[in-house]
């Protein structure tokens, strides 16, 4: 693996006006195709194998015209202080808003308030509901603004009117979350590395990742299904380890230029080491991400693919542009003291200039002298962390479980669900119209189930849905049943349940889960079969497919994840260490979530208005993403351990060769990350909130506590025993080379670079000090 990314990485160099043209060109395809492409499909709400599905499909089949999850909107009319919605003048403002919207385009049907149970108990609301037959993304511009001028016509009226439903839905505010990952990430890399150039160069290469994925999800959305909501997760990952990808390779490459090789070398031996983690990196996040498809959630499946072919891309570029662009400008990466003056490196092999001064990593000068080099000067303070670390690994280690599983407490809480109208800012028309049924007809009002009876094998289809219809308004926890509603062979029927209790309430949970298990008895009786759907169930259902298949993913991925991690680094109790330290720090961020969005500890500081359950695929998705994550940091920092441990220093020392090498590059890696993130929660949507908090505080917890405090004090107290592996195993699997063993010995016997008063310019076709051909 090694020599082939070191040549490949070398060809990059050499070539790099075609590698820059190929992917001009591939940027310029998918362009192309996204521009002329289709509209995407509507967002995937199928969840097959859940009886919330089956009913809906059973609704489109019974009642042909129409969607069970058409477009529909919600009217409320509050009266004035002191008034009755019943009163002349506001009921005849009611009955025009009703009137006018009647006949408007797309429109299938409009209830009256007075025509049913539309006027609460006291008079003061009442609602109107107009129903469309087409779903809301299909909704025309005049459909849209029909319904907008009767509802401002009855506003002048004096009445407040608000409306809910999907068809007048606002777009929550999409923020300036890119921007401010950019820009944040940006500050980081310029402190990092201590150039523009070195800072500009990952910026620039995941940009055009991100464009190249985005663009190609676009371009094939209508052929293989792929949604609207698919392109967020993908820009979001996507834009992150294209950055982190890049970063380790730039910063691998002014390392061995600060050894003394030169340019075209320095690119190989970079792309050969840091792009054989930056590969296993991007592969475990791949299979993370794509192993959501095994799920059978259409949603997930989406964006996990697409997320994935986001990460596919950064890792190409990172081992094909980057290279290419080092080429380029192969001094303008280097520190800019570097490039202005006459300063020295040493090396293991002699000693040649690079710059004006000696090269510093961290905030310790480098004297090159073995496998990981030692410290000249003042260390690091990832060296000096290290060593704390390895003289007291196990308070360390203590420290580190206790706190994230502290964290992890809350996760015992978590209830899943899908927020609604009522975890919208009350600056939304949704919101208000939410609050204004809930005070006027009940909490439950908002998440009626929706009943489909099936009488096709019935005596009398009536008296077998009076009777279905009986049983449930006896129900406890049932407040009223609606009419029903005969489809035209009047062998199916629709009833509306209004429970006492708000959707999210696990009351209402249990409600559905005790009419089903009194459904046998019921159907019994009425000789006729029904099902509960209806947005309330479909997402109790959801919920509780996902929580199911939660565990069995979990193993999954843990598995995984010490099978790739043994064949990375040829133990078994690296794999072991890794897979529990990811287990504390998905907790952990699981935990931080129930806490923050259920329980509302700080919900203020993230701007989040109202508490709730936890959207039903954060925790899956968590699982998934994190896993992923999680060995990107774990493969580049214990690689550079395993390095120097194969070189032949004492498992302590490794520990803190691996941190002087590493640490300071993951760190810049997890904060950009974490900005990225982050950057993400300045959207008004409650539910992409609760996606960047959750991921932001996960990088956190992985990148600071267990990468940087449980990984190095595992390993102390393992000593040698952490790089055991059978006999059988050591035979039985092949050899990947991710810490560039194979390079080391290439590059051994080698000359040392000839003196150079000036950093050594790369030619037009290659790097004449390099001794090596490939």
């Amino acid at each position: 693996m090694a020599t082939f990314l070191y040549r490949l990485g070398r060809w990059a160099f050499r070539r790099r006006r075609y590698v820059g043209l190929l992917w001009v060109a591939v940027l310029g395809v998918v362009a192309f195709g996204a521009l002329n492409a289709s509209d995407p499909p509507d967002d995937s709400s199928s969840m097959p194998g859940i009886e919330a599905q089956k009913a809906f499909d059973l609704i489109n089949e019974r009642f042909p015209g129409t969607e069970a999850d058409g477009a529909d909107a919600r009217i409320v009319f509050v009266a004035p202080d002191g008034q009755k919605i019943t009163s002349a003048a506001n009921r005849s403002a009611i009955d025009a808003l009703v009137t006018g919207t009647a006949d408007g385009p797309q429109v299938a049907d409009v209830v009256s308030p007075f025509d049913g149970r539309g006027v609460s108990k006291d008079a003061s609301t009442a609602y109107a509901t107009v129903t469309y037959d087409v779903k809301a993304d299909d909704l025309t511009d005049a459909s849209k603004q029909k319904l907008e001028n009767a509802i401002e016509e009855a506003r002048d009226s004096g009445l407040t009117v608000e409306a809910g439903g999907s068809a007048l839905e606002t777009e929550a505010a999409s923020g300036m979350g890119e921007v401010i990952g950019i820009a944040l990430a940006a500050v980081v890399l310029v402190i990092t590395f201590g150039s523009l150039a070195a800072a500009g160069l990952p910026l620039l290469t995941a940009l055009l990742g991100v464009g190249v994925s985005m663009a190609s999800i676009i371009a094939l959305g209508s052929v293989l299904g792929l949604s609207s909501t698919t392109g967020e997760l993908a820009m979001m990952l996507g834009l992150a380890v294209g950055i982190d990808y890049s970063l380790f390779v730039v910063s691998r490459y002014r390392e061995e230029r600060a050894k003394g090789h030169g340019p075209q070398e320095a690119t190989g031996l970079a792309v050969g080491t840091a792009g054989s983690a930056v590969v296993f990196a991007g592969l475990t996040v791949v299979i993370a991400l794509a192993g959501l498809s095994v799920i059978g959630v259409p949603m997930l499946t989406q964006m996990g693919l697409g997320a994935a072919g986001a990460v596919l891309t950064g890792v190409l570029i990172a081992l094909t542009v980057v290279p290419a662009l080092l080429g380029c400008w192969p001094n303008a990466v280097l520190a800019r003291q570097v490039r202005k003056g006459d300063g020295r490196v040493s090396t293991a092999g002699g000693r040649g200039r690079v710059g004006s001064s000696r090269i510093r990593l961290g905030r310790g000068r480098i004297r090159s002298g073995g496998a990981g080099g030692s410290v000249d000067g003042a260390q690091s303070l990832g060296t000096r962390w290290a060593r704390f670390v390895v003289r007291r690994p196990v308070p360390v280690l203590i420290a580190s479980v206790v706190g994230l599983g502290a964290l992890a407490v809350p996760a015992m809480d978590l209830r899943m669900g899908m927020p609604g109208d009522e975890a919208k800012s009350t600056a939304t028309t949704e919101r208000r119209a939410y609050d204004a049924l809930a005070d006027g007809f009940g909490p439950g009002f908002n998440g009626p189930l929706t009943v489909v009876v099936d009488a096709e094998g019935a005596d009398d289809p009536e008296a077998a849905v009076s009777e279905i219809s009986g049983r449930l308004a006896g129900t406890k926890g049932v407040v009223s049943v609606s009419p029903a509603r005969f489809n035209k062979a009047q062998d199916t029927a629709v009833l509306s349940v209004t429970p006492s209790t708000a959707p999210a309430d696990e009351r209402t949970k249990d409600l559905v889960h005790t009419i089903r298990e009194e459904r046998p008895a019921t159907e019994s009786a009425a000789g006729a079969t029904f099902e509960v759907t209806g947005t309330t169930a479909l997402n109790i259902d959801v919920a509780q497919k996902l929580q199911d298949a939660l565990v069995p993913y979990l193993a999954v991925v843990v598995g995984l994840a010490f099978l790739l991690l043994m064949l990375v680094f040829r133990s078994v109790l690296v794999p072991l260490k890794a897979a529990l330290g990811y287990l504390l720090s998905v907790l952990a961020s699981l935990g931080a979530i129930v806490m923050v969005f259920q329980q509302g500890h700080g919900a203020g500081l993230f701007g989040v208005e109202q508490t709730g359950p936890i959207m039903s695929m954060m925790p899956i998705m968590l699982v998934g993403i994190v896993f992923g994550l999680a060995m990107d940091y774990e493969v580049f920092l214990v690689s550079r351990m395993r390095e120097a441990y194969v070189h032949g220093e004492r498992p302590g020392e490794a520990v803190v060769t691996g941190f002087r090498h590493s640490a300071r590059v993951v760190t810049a890696a997890a904060l950009i990350m974490m900005a990225v993130f982050a950057g993400f929660m300045t959207g008004g949507e409650s539910i992409v909130k609760m996606v960047g908090f959750g991921l932001a505080s996960a990088v956190l917890f992985d990148a600071f506590v267990i990468r940087m405090a449980f990984v190095p004090a595992v390993l102390a107290l393992l000593g040698r025993a952490a790089w055991w592996l059978p006999r059988p195993l050591d035979r039985l699997l092949p050899r990947v080379d991710v810490e560039g063993e194979a390079l080391a010995h290439r590059t051994a016997a080698l000359p040392a670079p000839a003196p150079s008063s000036t950093p050594t310019p790369a030619s037009s076709d290659g790097d004449q000090q390099d001794p090596v051909r490939v």
